[in-house]
């Protein structure tokens, strides 16, 4: 998704792949990610925090469970989301109804997306971080560039503008041309961040995907780290500037500071920014299931 508004637990790759050319700039695109890449930091606590996720293992089980509860000025509502480790996806918006999708074998069709974050997740949990960045910005697909020829970055550009032209046009708004400098610097990271916190979101409780998230997130210098108290567990607050939120937004993601494992997220509107947006907060529980038992009810 590109300048990221809301937390979400799944997006189809249709919607990822529309979003991110939207709102760009005008200007060139660069011949190939090394511009925006950032090496790992080593002395960083999320890379510490990897080691150890990684080697206390994944615990048993076939599928992600994610609860995420979304804080609304009419109340909590609650959103119950099983992603299973060969790609299905099972959603219900109570326990028994998550229960009785699962029992029905009623998933949702395979997401590609999903599949591309966490593949780039798992290959920078094994080492290959700087091969996992670029595809982790390029999940969604390459409108940017990254990695190509000029000639061949025009092509892409060209080829993502037509996708979304009418779109444009139906909101009275010109298509973009392709952004540059800054802009492009803020864009790689949006996307970077991202896509690389949706596959956070969606497989937590796998060790190999939560580890390579944190590692991918140690190499930007636009997320900043600090340290809270959360129900009295020790957490890592990852503030993203909101430079790289479209400048009106401030996205603060708060982890376990033990095992990794998402708690929060949520949006803090930046003051005087020249397009405001509201504040959102999305809470999170996840843990590692077997479809026999979610079917069943027990989870």
């Amino acid at each position: 998704m590109s300048w990221t508004k809301a937390g979400v637990a799944a997006v189809s790759a249709a919607a990822v792949a529309a979003a991110v050319v939207m709102g760009t700039t005008d200007g060139n695109v660069p011949a190939g990610p090394s511009d925006a890449a950032q090496q790992v930091v080593v002395e960083s606590p999320l890379v510490k925090l990897a080691s150890a996720v990684q080697a206390a293992g994944t615990l048993p089980g076939e599928a992600s469970l994610i609860i995420n509860t979304k804080l609304l000025p009419d109340g909590p509502q609650l959103y119950y989301t099983v992603y299973t480790d060969q790609g299905q996806v099972f959603t219900g918006d109570s326990p028994q109804n998550l229960a009785a999708t699962v029992a029905k074998g009623a998933a949702e069709p395979a997401s590609p997306f999903n599949a591309k974050v966490t593949a780039a997740a798992r290959l920078a949990a094994n080492g290959d971080v700087e091969k996992a960045k670029v595809d982790m910005i390029t999940a969604a697909g390459n409108p940017l560039g990254i990695g190509l020829s000029p000639a061949e970055a025009d092509e892409a550009w060209a080829r993502a503008m037509a996708e979304v032209e009418e779109k444009f046009r139906e909101s009275g708004q010109e298509v973009p041309d392709r952004p540059t400098g800054e802009e492009l610097e803020n864009r790689i990271d949006n996307h970077l961040f991202s896509n690389t916190t949706h596959a956070l979101y969606i497989a937590a409780s796998d060790a190999e995907v939560r580890a390579g998230v944190l590692k991918l997130l140690a190499t930007m210098e636009d997320v900043t780290i600090g340290k809270t108290d959360v129900d009295g567990q020790a957490a890592l607050t990852l503030t993203a500037a909101p430079a790289i939120q479209g400048g009106n937004t401030t996205y603060v993601l708060t982890v376990n500071a033990d095992n990794g494992l998402p708690i929060r997220s949520e949006g803090i509107p930046v003051k005087d920014a020249a397009e405001p947006s509201k504040p959102w907060v999305v809470n999170y529980k996840t843990g590692r299931v077997t479809l026999a038992d979610v079917a069943a009810g027990k989870f």
